[in-house]
């Protein structure tokens, strides 16, 4: 009988027991782990775990009927997820594109588990590089009169072709708290600093000017306070007096590239669990 692997993910209040009452259900239906992961967190007295196990076709109900009880017992927060299934990417875009250009390469070389299904943007400035990749690229403009319209626009596109993430690849609009809450979860953001540093327009040569020695980059989930959502990756680059505006500009594009690309391969692994404004992120 063929075997597939899965992926529980859970978070519940400390307590003893916990990876017993999993490992003995997986073990009583036949399943075997093949990785796992825990972490208990005493500042919020929660325990997260990861388990990455294989089944016959018969085992996730049987072990879905487990868990039901289980969390209910536990309080447990839990999801299983089909671990071979590619998630559905939409990757939005405005006129800077090297992270962009980073996913997409990533996705045709195989480099990235997941399918980018659509790229959208407010310009079109991305069509071409887009259809070179013979990926679909929608058009979406927006002004302060359009907003609202342009949104519904965007969410029908996310529902229609069953999006599971939303990667803001220097998409240079600010989406409205509605827009925030329906994607909640499965929205990434990159910004191009340590937040909450340097905010708003041109942060290279905001750091320049102040004489940073290092530069970094930070991926994070999408909420309605403004880049504050909870971080997921970060990384930096050491620079010194003598780099220009346009150095930082092309160090900091590949440490957004890279940041960007490894929070998303992180989301598609179901590797992060929130824990209140933080995340906890199983490498």
């Amino acid at each position: 009988m063929s075997r597939h692997d899965h992926v529980l993910t859970l978070a519940c209040p400390d307590r003893t027991g916990i990876v017993y009452r999993v490992s003995e259900l997986l073990f009583r239906n036949g399943c075997n782990i093949l990785d796992a992961q825990q972490f208990g967190d005493e500042d919020s007295g929660r325990f997260f775990l990861r388990v990455h196990f294989d089944a016959d076709a018969a085992a996730p109900e049987a072990v879905l009927e487990g868990m039901r009880t289980l969390g209910d017992t536990h309080a447990m927060d839990w999801r299983l997820h089909e671990a071979r299934r590619r998630a559905r990417l939409l990757v939005l875009v405005s006129r800077q594109g090297h992270c962009l250009n980073d996913l997409l390469f990533r996705h045709d070389a195989g480099q990235l588990p997941a399918e980018i299904v659509a790229v959208a943007s407010n310009h079109e400035t991305y069509r071409a590089l887009t259809a070179s990749y013979a990926v679909p690229f929608h058009y979406l403009p927006v002004d302060a009169g359009s907003r609202e319209e342009q949104e519904a626009a965007l969410l029908a596109l996310v529902e229609r072709e069953r999006i599971d993430l939303v990667v803001l690849a220097r998409y240079m609009q600010i989406l409205s708290p509605a827009l925030c809450e329906a994607l909640a979860g499965r929205a990434i953001n990159i910004h191009h600093s340590f937040l909450p540093g340097f905010k708003g327009a041109r942060p290279y040569h905001q750091a320049h000017a102040r004489g940073v020695k290092v530069i970094g980059a930070t991926a994070h989930y999408v909420t309605s306070d403004l880049d504050e959502g909870p971080i997921i990756e970060q990384d930096v680059a050491h620079v010194d007096h003598a780099m220009t505006p346009a150095d930082l500009i092309r160090i900091g594009s590949d440490i957004e590239s890279r940041v960007l690309a490894r929070a998303v391969r992180r989301h598609v692994e179901y590797r992060i669990l929130l824990n209140g404004e933080r995340t906890v992120v199983f490498r």
